[in-house]
């Protein structure tokens, strides 16, 4: 099925600070819990026709702006523009089919977590027609049914069989703290697929804070039993970013670097000719598809971490 409508998850939402039940009023949706700060009326208020679900007291996220803020914003390049700068995410895709396949049951969720854009390469997950979409980000979109802060999932714990969470986490104060919601609002067994920068420029301003490598990402997400892991692209892509940076910082223009690495895009065909060893220490993001481990199960300990590297150094 396609993303699901509001009123079919109204039920599910919950206030993202005590996790009590909501409540719809004109002004908006408030908390049901009486000794809650978010009981007041209006509490959680509508940008367009999105709910707002942020705890604004602990979120960088401005409120004023969030309200006002309404529908997203597009990527403005022209599609065929588009399909070079950004080619698709054949990993991505393959992942994406493993973890479709792997879902239990006849009517599976699947959360995502920053979903304001359908990601590269992971569009069947909106295709599946047994699949229940759940989307969020920080602003509103078609693609979306609320508005949310990741550090704080406004659902309840085990309530989602998969969560999707692409080029998400590295736009977040604390990346841990958004794996463990992911890992609350799962079920026993439920599967995550991510991806993350590892040789990135800043791509969101103000809004950029982390990157990770291949052991450190796969530690952030120590709680999961490993199913894939690895790198999404490799060094051919990677030097396609910086060289797009490098234009950009000589000429002060976004658009001469677009076409520097339009004009250098063959660059990327290089990362086929690089060992996956290699890839890993010089890729320019990584990926993770793992399962929830089964209560009781300890987290991958910081020895093990060590032993996992499997770089070429």
């Amino acid at each position: 099925m396609p993303l699901a409508e509001l009123s079919r998850i109204r039920q599910l939402l919950v206030c993202p600070r005590c996790r009590s039940g909501l409540t719809e009023e004109t002004e908006g949706l408030r908390c049901t819990a009486l000794d809650c700060a978010y009981a007041r009326a209006g509490a959680f208020p509508w940008s367009g026709a999105w709910p707002v679900l942020v705890d604004f007291e602990r979120s960088i996220m401005d409120r004023e702006v969030v309200v006002a803020e309404g529908a997203g914003r597009a990527d403005g390049l022209p599609a065929p523009v588009r399909r070079l700068v950004k080619p698709p995410n054949r990993v991505a895709a393959r992942n994406i089919d493993l973890l479709l396949r792997a879902l239990p049951g006849p009517a599976p969720r699947l959360l995502v977590v920053g979903g304001a854009t359908v990601g590269n390469g992971v569009s069947a997950v909106y295709r599946e027609p047994r699949v229940e979409v759940i989307a969020f980000d920080i602003v509103g979109s078609p693609h979306t049914q609320f508005v949310a802060d990741a550090h704080q999932i406004p659902l309840p714990s085990a309530c989602v069989d998969a969560v999707l969470v692409q080029a998400v986490l590295e736009h977040v104060l604390e990346p841990p703290t958004v794996v463990t919601e992911i890992h609350r609002v799962l079920k026993d067994g439920g599967l995550v697929y991510a991806e993350t920068p590892f040789l990135q420029q800043v791509h969101a301003g103000a809004h950029d804070f982390s990157r990770y490598t291949a052991s450190g990402h796969r530690y952030l997400f120590r709680r999961f039993e490993e199913l894939a892991a690895g790198a999404v692209a490799g060094p051919g892509t990677q030097l396609l970013w910086s060289v797009d940076h490098l234009v950009r910082g000589l000429t002060r223009s976004a658009t001469a670097g677009r076409g520097a690495r339009l004009l250098l895009s063959w660059l990327r065909a290089l990362d086929r000719l690089v060992p996956p060893a290699y890839a890993e220490d010089d890729a320019t993001a990584v990926f993770f598809l793992g399962r929830k481990n089964e209560a009781g199960m300890p987290p991958m300990s910081p020895g093990e971490i060590v032993r996992y590297y499997r770089g070429a150094q």
